[in-house]
């Protein structure tokens, strides 16, 4: 009896851990929306005035938007459709390539989420920062204290901290993630709570016709205040994108135990304090004016601590998009839609735990002109449900070509079951689209460029892959051709990295064709990344014999995971069991634009900019590089 309550217990106590972590890495993001969203909201219907009614019908749509979008639609559905327990839009698309056999449409949507993302990762925390610091103007004395441009200095400051301890992990600080943002969440309930008696009519806000009719009222306003209606719910695609790290149920359960009761009640707290107020300026025979609900709500004795933990909350909030920035980029360059990268593993004990220093830095950037451009949180606010919705958009997307061709649902079905979700999201995103002029052109730009700069590598990879075709010799023939006449023979094993293992690689033929050698150990390696996070260590390496002189060695990662090929190699025994007398060769082509052949010129030259600053394949696998011999030859391009 015993044993089996400290099972129970020993099962309870890790699931309470993921939990609270889940809390403070998956709902930072959409946990910060109440410093801003309703405010914004709220303020596009200042125009004409704003009365009880539209206060209501505001809120309405808000909570609508958190039941429809992140509960229905995220929680309940999308989370249902992981690849081996990883979410997020690669994920998706890494499942529908598999199902589809890798249709163009698929790659498209993928990068299309994938270039968005990007622009969310820029937009979040300069406004989630700059919301939280904006409250210190709700303390009493600093509001005249404390410039725009003051403001605008302590936010970057913040932030460009930030970033600086980037390089050195967050393995220790993140541990404080959770609970932090637990007494975050428990704070904005209570801050809700304590004004519901302010006018308690505001629970009519869970009337949805109430939002209906005041989109069909307000015409064009109406569609305004859907898109920022929509900063209700920034963040809900981190709930699938952290499945990886936390599991399904601890998500679930921070949402509905914590997160989304608390973000409820914020909000009705918010909506009942606007009506109050209303009620008095009225009485009074004043003019209503929108304002910081959110800060001002908090009694004056406490807003200081409030001001302070919602500060630290948009930290961890601006943390997990940097960290998913890193983490979406790995995938993406696993996958072949970026050129590789300089990837730092911060962790020994914490896998995922990485850092990518060029994002790193070009994510600073992004945020540091967006602050100067927008200067406060409000002009910001209109940038960014675009390159929300938009991911949303693919993500739908993405998940109907899995239910119709991975799970195999008919296609009436799968799209009668999309459709809704489908036209929800097109919905928000077209409301969005009407506040480009406002902000939102920016993550369009942002996506616009990363979209055309992974078509650009995606293409020139294809044409060079062609032409490595086109001039080669396949890799059994020459076998045969050396057995027949054999070269001079040289102590130690040649391992000869090639994408194309049944072609013999371009380092080998000019080896043979330069140095005239052959070593008694011949690799033709190939490493292999597949639409899976992770692979067992017992699928890890295959070995398949050409003949006495050559063999063929697979290593297989999933998406997810930082290859470590020497380690692997020596690890099983299969291949190698000396270190000492390894050499790896790697072909290296120099690349040369052309305007006769492949790419458009001006597409020709961006392409060989990334192919040069692109991280070396050696540093990228872990290959020592005393250990490395590079030959190649010059193709146009």
């Amino acid at each position: 009896m015993i044993d089996h309550q400290d099972s129970s217990k020993a099962k309870v106590a890790p699931l309470a851990a993921l939990t609270i972590g889940a809390v403070g890495v998956v709902f930072g993001d959409i946990g910060t929306s109440p410093l801003y969203a309703f405010r914004e909201a709220l303020g596009q219907t200042a125009g004409g005035g704003i009365n009880a009614a539209e206060i209501l019908g505001v809120l309405s749509l808000m909570i609508w938007a958190l039941i429809l979008v992140v509960t229905v639609k995220y929680v309940s559905f999308l989370m249902r459709a992981d690849n081996n327990g990883e979410g997020g839009v690669l994920s998706l698309m890494a499942l529908a390539k598999r199902a589809t056999g890798g249709w163009k449409s698929v790659i498209a949507l993928g990068a299309v989420g994938a270039a968005l993302f990007y622009g969310d990762a820029i937009i979040t925390p300069a406004l989630s920062v700059l919301s939280a610091v904006e409250g210190l103007r709700t303390l009493p004395g600093l509001d005249a204290a404390l410039s725009e441009r003051s403001i605008m200095n302590i936010a970057l400051a913040i932030l460009v901290g930030l970033f600086a301890i980037q390089s050195r992990g967050t393995a220790n600080v993140s541990r404080l993630f959770g609970p932090v943002c637990a007494i975050w969440f428990l704070t904005i309930g209570a801050l809700g709570l304590l004004h519901l008696y302010d006018a308690p009519s505001i629970l009519l806000a869970f009337n949805p016709s109430l939002g209906v009719s005041f989109l069909l009222q307000h015409g064009m306003t109406g569609l305004f205040v859907l898109g920022a209606v929509f900063l209700t719910v920034t963040g809900a695609e981190a709930l699938t994108a952290d499945m990886g790290h936390f599991g399904r149920l601890p998500i679930k359960l921070g949402w509905f135990l914590l997160v989304f009761p608390s973000l409820v009640l914020n909000y009705l707290g918010q909506g009942a304090f606007a009506l109050a107020q209303l009620g008095e300026a009225t009485a009074a025979g004043k003019t209503f004016a929108n304002a910081d609900w959110f800060f001002l709500m908090a009694p004056e004795p406490v807003r200081p601590w409030v001001v302070v933990i919602a500060t630290l909350a948009t930290i961890i909030a601006s943390q997990a998009v940097i960290t998913g920035a890193y983490s979406l980029t790995q995938q993406a360059i696993s996958l072949g839609l970026l050129p590789r990268l300089k990837i730092l593993q911060t962790s020994e004990e914490h896998f995922g735990q990485i850092y990518v220093p060029v994002i790193n830095w070009l994510l600073l950037a992004g945020v540091a002109v967006l602050i100067i451009q927008f200067r406060t949180s409000t002009s910001m606010a209109a940038a960014y449900g675009i390159a929300v919705t938009g991911t949303m958009v693919a993500t739908t997307c993405l998940a109907f070509i899995v239910l119709w061709k991975l799970w195999n649902w008919r296609l009436a079905s799968a799209l009668a079951f999309i459709a809704p979700f489908l036209l929800l999201d097109l919905f928000f995103f077209g409301a969005n689209i009407l506040r480009v002029v406002e902000g939102g052109w920016v993550p369009l730009v942002i996506a616009s460029i990363i979209g055309l700069l992974i078509h650009i590598w995606v293409k020139g990879k294809i044409f060079l892959s062609r032409e490595t075709h086109w001039n080669s010799v396949g890799m059994i023939d020459l076998a045969k051709a050396l057995s027949a006449r054999p070269p001079r023979r040289v102590e130690g094993t040649a391992v000869f990295l090639t994408s194309e293992p049944e072609v013999a690689p371009v380092a080998l033929l000019h080896n043979l064709k330069h140095n005239r050698i052959l070593h008694n150990q011949n690799i033709i390696l190939t490493v292999r990344t597949v639409t899976r996070p992770r692979v067992d260590e017992s699928e890890r390496v295959s070995v398949t014999p050409i003949d006495e002189n050559f063999s063929q060695v697979e290593i297989t990662y999933g998406y997810m995971e930082v290859a470590d090929v020497p380690s692997d190699l020596y690890r099983t025994g299969k291949v190698l069991s000396d270190r000492g007398g390894t050499s790896f060769f790697v072909g290296r082509n120099m690349l040369s634009p052309s305007r006769d052949v492949g790419l458009p010129f001006w597409q020709d030259l961006i392409f060989i900019f990334l192919h040069k600053n692109a991280s070396d394949p050696t540093v990228y696998y872990n290959i020592p590089i005393n250990r490395v011999i590079e030959m190649g030859s010059r193709v146009e391009v």
